[in-house]
């Protein structure tokens, strides 16, 4: 597992995740992927044809783009941040929620408030009724980012699982570990009202671990007669004077649509020709991965423009667009201490819920009208929301208790009041915590900070979303799988999803059986008993692969290319595991050197009906030595 960027401090913020080619870092080079063999000379800046800034169509002046594999390229219309919270302390128990410092007694639940029902920002003492949720399960896809469950120990295996030999290699097929969540990679939601269908409930069946067959994965992305993919269209990076969020993309019918600078544009999703441009007063500094059935979504932006020196602004508004018409449906802010516009660091969709969370506490809005339906408060807990996790359901990571002793608890909530449905306290030494999927509710945590590697994830927690209590933990060895999720943000869980009671991961890379590159598998663990099963999808010498989102019972999954070929986009069936490839990246250079430039760590990758596309979520001020053509979106097609 890698450790996630983090952007520059702002005037009187806490140190963020910082984006990658940051001073001090050493990202990934152009060109030159980290299979690439020995001595292979760094690759050279396209000249024309793919790589090649092209002007407008239509501009004043333009001109058409040149032949090869570029399609003409309209140039972004104008395409945040959160920060850390404050140190927990220690908490008493483990896995199930436990009475705050100075709270009730009672079986290890936080109490609530003497005398009163508990409200918004209590945790939920047991035994009281459980309340509807409001919305059922609806089906994920996304970019994602999705999202991230993973570990157990791999079997039999080595401690290490950098660099194997064959024989540990042997060892390490003969065993396998998935987690899996939902959303990271590739996301696509779809919610109606606040009622939805879960995609990825199909008939989860017990697996190798119970005794039983898997059922047969099914989805509805087809194999195309000839996997072989054109680029459809490239869209060149805008510049910038500073790091900047440009995170958020989504794909409907007809439109690719993508964060800005300052805006959001849809695009046309075969040609790329701009359809419409939605400005905003300042930039994006949060999307939603989800989407409702009819394109709604939610983002999160700032008030004004940037103006140096400062460079930034709060992430106080909250938003909800039709992606269908790029129209702002609404704007909000909401109040956190005294009078002051709360900050938020990241928002997301449940039905017909819009919630965001950050340090000053959550706040919910209405989709289609904007209502609020709470604002951030801190109750006789000193209880507040983080984050939520969206999707068929809504639950909240909510940190409770004073300064040095705080803990974090996890609460399913009535999507359309915020009274929470159940908790589940996670265990002493867990600061932060990342919603992988909702339902089932699989949550990530790096307990103690046990983990080492910056990943945010030791351990998966499964929880039952109704009662609170703790179905499983899977242990996760970071030495050995490669999921991540966000330190501090709720729902940024990347390379894990989960569906068919199954959480699907990537192993980290290790030898091949080639002279030279790296290769890794995805496996799974099964949601009822916490064990690894017998799945495991190969990625194949040189290759390496990691899982975007669930399609119904299959997985879709990313294989980063050696250094002379394209990347594929396959389809694991989720009962035998067998591959389908759905696309083929050409190896042509310029588009493998385009290729190379989107990190699976930090892009949006989105695959759908025969098309992909591929999106940066940061850009920074270009490095004058810089000559190479670098792009906001890359989109291929096989139609």
């Amino acid at each position: 597992m890698t450790q996630p960027p983090q952007p520059p401090n702002q005037p009187g913020e806490q140190p963020q995740p910082q984006p990658p080619n940051q001073p001090g870092e050493q990202p990934p080079q152009p060109g030159q992927p980290s299979n690439q063999p020995p001595n292979q000379p760094p690759g050279q800046p396209p000249q024309g044809g793919f790589g090649a800034p092209h002007d407008p169509p239509g501009a004043a002046g333009g001109t058409p783009a040149p032949g090869g594999f570029g399609a003409p390229t309209p140039p972004p219309q104008q395409p945040g941040y959160g920060y850390p919270q404050t140190p927990p302390g220690g908490q008493p128990g483990y896995g199930y929620p436990q009475a705050p410092p100075g709270g009730q007694p009672g079986y290890g639940y936080p109490q609530a408030p003497p005398g009163g029902q508990p409200g918004y920002g209590y945790p939920q003492a047991p035994g009281q009724p459980t309340q509807p949720m409001g919305q059922q399960p609806y089906g994920y896809g996304y970019p994602g980012q999705p999202v991230p469950p993973q570990y157990g120990q791999l079997p039999g295996g080595p401690g290490g699982g950098k660099k194997l030999s064959t024989q540990a290699q042997i060892i390490i097929a003969a065993v396998v570990a998935v987690v899996l969540i939902i959303g990271t990679g590739v996301w696509f939601a779809a919610t109606k009202g606040d009622e939805g269908k879960d995609d990825n409930a199909k008939g989860s069946s017990q697996g190798a671990d119970g005794g039983k067959e898997k059922a047969l994965g099914g989805g509805k992305e087809k194999a195309p007669s000839n996997p072989a993919a054109k680029v459809a269209f490239q869209l060149p990076q805008p510049k910038v004077t500073d790091v900047t969020d440009v995170s958020g993309s989504w794909v409907t019918d007809s439109l690719y649509v993508k964060t800005g600078i300052n805006s959001v544009v849809g695009y046309d999703l075969t040609t790329g020709t701009v359809k419409w441009t939605l400005p905003l007063p300042g930039q994006v500094c949060a999307a939603s991965r989800h989407a409702t059935a009819d394109h709604k979504t939610a983002i999160a932006f700032e008030p004004a423009k940037r103006k140096p020196p400062r460079n930034y602004e709060k992430c106080s508004e909250v938003g909800a667009i039709d992606l269908t018409t790029g129209k702002l449906l609404w704007s909000k802010s909401a109040t956190g201490s005294g009078d002051e516009k709360a900050r938020f660091n990241e928002v997301t969709l449940s039905g017909g819920t819009v919630a965001a969370g950050g340090t000053d506490g959550g706040a919910a809005f209405d989709l289609a009208t904007g209502a609020v339906r709470w604002k951030p408060q801190v109750n006789a807990e000193n209880c507040y929301d983080m984050g939520y996790g969206g999707g068929p359901a809504l639950v909240a990571a909510r940190k409770c208790g004073a300064y040095g002793s705080q803990y974090v608890v996890i609460q399913s909530l009535n999507a359309q009041t915020g009274a929470p449905v159940s908790s589940f306290k996670m265990p002493t030494g867990v600061e932060y915590a990342s919603i992988v999927s909702t339902k089932p509710l699989v949550v990530a945590a790096d307990v103690g900070d046990t983990a080492g590697d910056g990943s945010g994830i030791s351990d998966f927690f499964v929880v039952d979303e109704k009662t609170g209590k703790l179905k499983v933990k899977i242990s996760a060895d970071a030495d050995r799988f490669a999921a991540r999720c966000g330190s501090t943000e709720v729902e940024t869980c990347r390379h894990v999803v989960v569906g068919e009671n199954r959480l699907y991961l990537p192993t980290e890379e290790h030898e091949g059986t080639g002279e030279y590159g790296d290769t890794n598998e995805i496996v799974s663990f099964d949601l009822t008993t916490g064990k690894p099963t017998a799945d495991k999808a190969e990625a194949g010498d040189r290759y390496t692969i990691s899982p975007l989102r669930m399609d119904g019972g299959n997985i879709i999954a990313y294989k980063r290319p050696p250094y002379d070929k394209g990347g594929q986009i396959v389809s694991i069936d989720g009962g035998t595991f067998k591959q389908t490839v759905l696309l083929e990246i050409p190896s042509d250079k310029a588009v493998r050197e385009a290729e190379s430039g989107f990190s699976e760590d930090y892009s949006e990758i989105l695959y759908t009906n025969g098309r992909l596309f591929m999106s940066e979520t940061m850009l920074s001020k270009r490095s004058g030595s810089t000559s190479r053509q670098e792009y906001l979106v890359l989109s291929l097609s096989t139609n």
